[in-house]
């Protein structure tokens, strides 16, 4: 499990990566083009990451593949959930907290690029487990 610093300099090196991103394409695009974009910046920087990775809910000592998944895991322990929406809702914030749940992670951002700052679309989210 990775320490708080370590997760705060992951999350710092993936919202770099959603600026340069955002930079050169801009928003308007889907959230797919995104997600490939920011992936590759991340390998590039050296990270580990996986992406569309299947989350299992487990019900009643049962586990369910019912089609949850993680947008971006980066290093195993952080989150990132694209969104290109007109402005992050109450639900995204909820899928996000339910995801960071579920996996048992400790950090997730979303990441809305349908902004004319990335800034203004980045929400950091933390799992108290």
């Amino acid at each position: 499990m990775k320490s708080a610093e370590e997760l705060n300099e992951l999350a710092r090196t993936a919202v770099d990566c959603a600026v340069a991103v955002h930079t050169a394409l801009g928003p308007g695009l889907l959230e797919s083009a995104y997600q490939a974009c920011l992936a590759h910046e991340l390998q590039c920087r050296g990270l580990f990451v996986e992406t569309q990775v299947g989350l299992p809910v487990v019900y009643d000592t049962v586990k369910l593949e019912i089609g949850y998944r993680i947008d971006i895991l980066v290093e195993s322990s952080l989150i990132l959930e694209i969104k290109g929406v007109e402005a992050i809702a109450r639900v995204h914030r909820a899928q996000l907290l339910s995801y960071l749940r579920l996996s048992g992670c400790r950090l997730g951002l979303l990441l809305n690029f349908h902004v004319p700052l990335m800034r203004e679309g980045i929400v950091r989210m933390v799992n108290g487990l």
